[in-house]
C-alpha cells in the first residue's frame, strides 16, 4: 500500500465538520480501539463502520481496503519514542534499550501486531523513522556496516518472538479464566506431578524450581527479558571488537 503514495483524500462532499468528522486518521484510531479491544478475528469493515456511527462505504472513501487500513493502523502504532542518534555524548547501548522498550511496549499493547508484522511490508513514515533510528545507533557500536542488519535482527526477533510467546501466553490464560501465575502453578504441577520427573529430565526440574522460588510469572518475565537483552548487547560487543582484530591481523 505504502508504495502507491497516495495521498489522504479529502473529506467527502457535504459530509458534517467539526471535531466528529470523518477522515482517515479517525478512521485508523478507531481501527487500533477494536483490534485492542477485539482482536484480529472479530475485525471487519462493517464492524468498523458501526463503531464509527457510519456506512461501510463511507469507510471506503477513506481506504481502498481492509489490507491498507490495517498497514495504517500497523504504522501509526509504531513507537515515537526515538533517541537522536547523532548525540555523541548518549551510550549506543542505553539508546538501543530505548528503542527496544518501545518496540516491545509496542507488541504488548497490540497483540494483533506481531501477526500483521509478518504479513505486511511495513513501510509507513512512522517505521522508518523508527528503522533509520535504530540502524543509526547499530552503527555508532563500532561494528562494521555490513553487520549493522545481522545485528539488528539477532535484537529484534528476539523482542519479536520473546513478545509473541507472551501475548498467546495471556492469551491462553484469559480464555482459562485464570491468573498468569495460577494458570503457570497449575503447569507446573501438572508436570511435577510424575514421580519420574526429576530424575528424567534433570536439568529442566532444577530450572523448574528455582523458577517457583523466584516471584511471580511478571517478575521472571522482567528478568529473562533484561538478562537476555544484555547478553545480545554484550554479543554485538564481543563481535564488535573481534571484527576489528581480523581486520589488523
Amino acid at each position: 500500500m505504502w508504495l502507491t503514495g497516495k495521498p489522504a483524500p479529502a473529506p467527502r462532499r457535504g459530509q458534517e465538520q467539526g471535531a466528529g468528522a470523518l477522515d482517515r486518521q479517525r478512521i485508523v484510531d478507531a481501527t487500533i480501539r477494536l483490534l485492542d479491544a477485539e482482536g484480529m478475528e472479530k475485525f471487519s469493515m462493517r464492524r468498523l463502520a458501526a463503531e464509527l456511527g457510519v456506512t461501510a462505504m463511507s469507510v471506503y472513501w477513506y481506504v481502498d481496503n481492509k489490507d491498507d487500513l490495517l498497514e495504517y493502523a500497523l504504522d501509526e502504532i509504531i513507537s515515537d519514542g526515538i533517541p537522536d542518534p547523532a548525540d555523541e555524548s548518549a551510550d549506543w547501548r542505553d539508546q538501543l534499550r530505548l528503542l527496544v522498550a518501545g518496540y516491545r511496549d509496542t507488541l504488548a499493547a497490540h497483540p494483533w501486531a506481531p501477526a500483521l508484522l509478518g504479513r505486511y511490508l511495513n513501510i509507513g513514515p512512522r517505521a522508518m523513522a523508527f528503522s533509520n533510528a535504530t540502524v543509526a545507533v547499530m552503527g555508532r557500536s563500532g561494528l562494521p556496516t555490513e553487520h549493522i542488519t545481522g545485528a539488528l535482527s539477532g535484537v529484534f526477533q528476539f523482542v519479536y518472538g520473546f513478545c509473541t510467546i507472551e501475548g498467546l501466553y495471556k492469551e491462553r490464560v484469559r480464555d482459562a479464566g485464570v491468573s498468569e501465575d495460577e494458570y503457570f502453578r497449575n503447569v507446573i504441577g501438572a508436570v511435577t506431578a510424575d514421580p519420574a520427573w526429576a530424575e528424567e529430565y534433570s536439568a529442566t526440574a532444577e530450572v523448574t524450581e528455582t523458577l517457583v522460588k523466584t516471584g511471580s510469572i511478571r517478575e521472571m518475565r522482567e528478568r529473562d527479558f533484561a538478562f537476555a537483552l544484555d547478553m545480545l548487547i554484550a554479543g554485538i560487543e564481543v563481535m564488535r571488537d573481534r571484527t576489528k582484530g581480523a581486520g589488523s591481523a
